[in-house]
């Protein structure tokens, strides 16, 4: 019975009570764009729907085709052809890392629902208050991205068919782009509330140890003098090991899809920055016909920046909560003088010593260090593409006196 008023009561705007009410927004704009054929059997059991999945089917087969038609257009005739190599190398880029994106969302979606289903089961520990705080801010955080790519959705009009489909498709790819990435992020926040309430259960711990309170059946317990303690001790280890289990495989379901979004963004960002300074420079020969976005170059580099902001953001707050586990162990050790106490704390440590949280994309560290190597790489190859601009246009002036002289000497002949 409790199954089925929580299944009913799925969608809670900013006072989610569990998993399913907690991550419904994300995964029904999943189902809807075809990429996520599953639905909740119970709050913490998923199960396959036959018509979302051949919906799916017929989604990612006219992706297939349309992805084909628009290289053929764009690599073959030259119908969709671009007025530059950089511009021509950015959209080979975004539809290149775009379908890689898409296929694995889709054909990963088996070891995507594994995953879900056992943070799903894991996520029942949660208490209904982090319930409420977690979907305050995840809430908001996925009706405000998703709003603001379907804004751009009137510019895909055009006068001509095969533009039409290039903007559909690449407002298409975006949206799947920020739903992985939205995703991934909610996932993190899960488990960093994990990762929180294994702290403050050590941290009442701690207080009791220091305190020297009285425990149940202190006195007939000579050998065990705190059972309750050792009992709870034990308890959170193994919640720990379940916790850092659920980061190993979060980073094996969406290894390749994120090592991709970085990519991606890191293109992104490199040529509409260089775009924005020939804008700037007062460069005539740029054509915005075939862009998505409103005021491209800004909105562009903004909305990039923002969404690999918020995935680093979140992974290294986790890290820091994951990192605090090990320096509140190490405090209770040193305030205890209970052997038994000691011996699981000192077992604790060689987990978190063995077990370290870190958010990987195929040995790509999700952190702060990312932002700084995206930073400096995007100021690197800006120079770069700058400099053979540079290059091209003293070549073609060169030519063109060349020319001028010739044709000059010619006529004095």
């Amino acid at each position: 019975m409790i199954n089925k008023i929580n299944i009913t009561k799925k969608w809670q705007p900013f006072r989610a009570t569990n998993f399913l009410s907690l991550m419904w927004p994300c995964l029904i704009l999943w189902k809807i764009h075809g990429v996520f054929p599953y639905k909740f059997k119970t709050p913490t059991s998923i199960i396959i729907s036959k018509p979302v999945y051949i919906f799916s089917i017929i989604i990612i087969i006219f992706y297939l085709i349309t992805y084909s038609s628009i290289m053929y257009h764009m690599d073959v005739t030259g119908e969709l052809d671009y007025d530059s190599v950089p511009a021509i190398l950015q959209a080979n880029s975004y539809l290149s890392f775009g379908f890689w994106i898409i296929i694995t969302a889709f054909f990963q979606r088996k070891t995507r629902t594994d995953f879900l289903e056992k943070l799903a089961k894991e996520s029942v520990k949660i208490p209904a208050k982090k319930y409420r705080q977690l979907s305050r801010l995840i809430h908001l955080k996925d009706l405000i991205g998703i709003l603001f790519v379907y804004a751009h959705f009137p510019n895909i009009f055009s006068s001509s068919y095969p533009l039409i489909g290039f903007k559909a498709f690449g407002v298409y790819t975006t949206i799947i782009v920020y739903l992985v990435n939205a995703l991934y992020t909610n996932c993190v926040l899960i488990i960093h509330t994990h990762f929180q309430i294994i702290n403050e259960k050590l941290i009442k711990l701690k207080f009791h140890i220091e305190n020297d309170e009285c425990h149940l059946l202190r006195r007939i317990y000579h050998v065990r003098k705190n059972p309750l303690i050792l009992m709870e001790i034990k308890k959170i280890i193994k919640e720990h090991n379940d916790v850092c289990n659920l980061v190993l495989q979060l980073n094996c379901t969406f290894s390749l899809q994120m090592i991709a979004i970085v990519t991606l963004t890191f293109a992104e960002i490199t040529f509409s920055l260089y775009f924005y300074i020939l804008k700037t420079v007062g460069f005539k020969d740029i054509n915005l016909e075939k862009q998505i976005w409103y005021s491209y170059f800004i909105t562009s580099v903004t909305y990039y920046s923002g969404y690999i902001i918020t995935a680093v953001g979140v992974c290294e707050h986790a890290k820091d909560e994951a990192d605090k586990t090990g320096i509140i162990v190490h405090e209770i050790l040193n305030n205890t003088i209970d052997k038994q106490i000691a011996e699981e704390l000192q077992i604790f440590s060689l987990q978190l010593l063995h077990r370290k949280t870190n958010f990987l994309a195929k040995g790509l560290a999700l952190d702060y260090t990312l932002l700084t190597s995206i930073a400096g790489g995007v100021t690197t190859y800006l120079l770069i593409l700058i400099q053979f601009l540079i290059t091209t246009n003293s070549c073609q002036m060169n030519n063109n006196s060349t020319t001028t002289i010739a044709i000059t000497t010619m006529a004095n002949n």
